[in-house]
């Protein structure tokens, strides 16, 4: 018995499958995909490079050149040493205070000032809120140099501009930038002036974001202004809270522009940060390993202190 032969029809559609099969010379789909991708690799290589250049390496050297003390421009090995300095530097310890006061006196008082705005100027009933949003961001987008420089002329003890409001109302001119105290005050007021608009339409993009159903849930539920406020925009703040405390506090940490065009650090170091510090030590006294230790030491510190803020404000109550 003969087998059935394929009608002219089935043979061509046998071919037709035939030729549908991928040829076992061509490219694989995973080198193909490489091979897509080759592109994408050459447009991103020079900026690649320029992070390498411009952020890999002077870190990497910065670490490297921790380990070692120069002397009559000479480099000497000396391993550990420039951070055991750290711990017998009166400077470091003061410094570090003040960045830690200025974290928590500056830092908490920015943000509730940006929820306040923030959730002032996204209410329907306030008019000229684009306005008002503007005037409000406009010294983020002051340089910094500029603004310190008008903040000095302003808390001038002679001719200021603040001590002459003062003297209008019968209150004695106060020596803003040669009290240590009220050096600090001064410091910390100019800062939450520049950062607080930055941070208000961060926020104000999160109060935007948060569905307008839950507040229609929570007046049918008869939730007041307060309850609202507790219940419903501060725990959908939360990233956008986590996100504002965090860089808010390594810009506290940071600190330098500020403070050196202020008081360049004074009275008495009461506005020295690690980082004019460091300046000091690394442009003034050339001591560049020793500077580099302080570096390290404040990247370390605020990693440090930036996770534990992000878990502790991530956990939910």
């Amino acid at each position: 018995m003969t087998a059935p032969t394929l009608a002219t029809g089935e043979r061509a559609a046998a071919r037709g499958i035939r030729r549908l099969k991928p040829d076992a010379s061509g490219p694989r789909p995973r080198k193909l995909g490489r091979r897509l991708q080759r592109p994408g690799a050459w447009f991103a290589l020079p900026a690649a490079a320029l992070l390498a250049l411009f952020f890999a390496y002077p870190l990497v050297t910065s670490l490297w050149q921790s380990f070692f003390a120069t002397s009559g421009g000479v480099s000497t090995w000396v391993g550990l040493e420039q951070y055991a300095r750290l711990f017998a530097d009166p400077l470091i310890a003061k410094s570090l205070g003040n960045a830690l006061l200025i974290l928590v006196v500056q830092v908490p008082l920015m943000i509730g000032l940006a929820v306040g705005l923030a959730y002032l100027l996204n209410q329907s009933w306030l008019r000229f809120r684009a306005g008002f949003r503007l005037l409000t961001f406009l010294p983020a987008v002051t340089t910094l140099v500029a603004y310190a420089v008008v903040f000095r002329v302003m808390l001038a003890t002679d001719g200021g501009a603040i001590n002459q409001m003062l003297g209008f109302v019968g209150i004695a001119p106060v020596d803003w930038l040669n009290n240590e105290w009220w050096a600090r005050v001064a410091l910390i007021a100019a800062i939450t002036w520049r950062w607080t608009g930055y941070n208000m339409v961060i926020i104000l993009a999160g109060l935007q974001a948060i569905p307008g159903e839950l507040y229609e849930a929570a007046r049918i539920d008869g939730a007041g202004r307060r309850q609202i406020f507790t219940r419903i925009v501060i725990p959908q703040l939360r990233p956008v809270l986590i996100f504002t405390t965090v860089t808010s506090t390594i810009g506290a940490l940071q600190l330098f522009d500020e403070n050196w065009i202020l008081t360049e650090g004074g009275p008495n170091d009461a506005t020295l940060t690690p980082v004019l510090y460091l300046y000091k030590v690394g442009f003034r006294q050339f001591d560049f390993g020793y500077a580099s230790a302080i570096a390290w030491m404040l990247v370390v510190i605020t990693a440090i202190i930036s996770i534990v803020q992000f878990r502790i404000m991530r956990e939910k109550p």
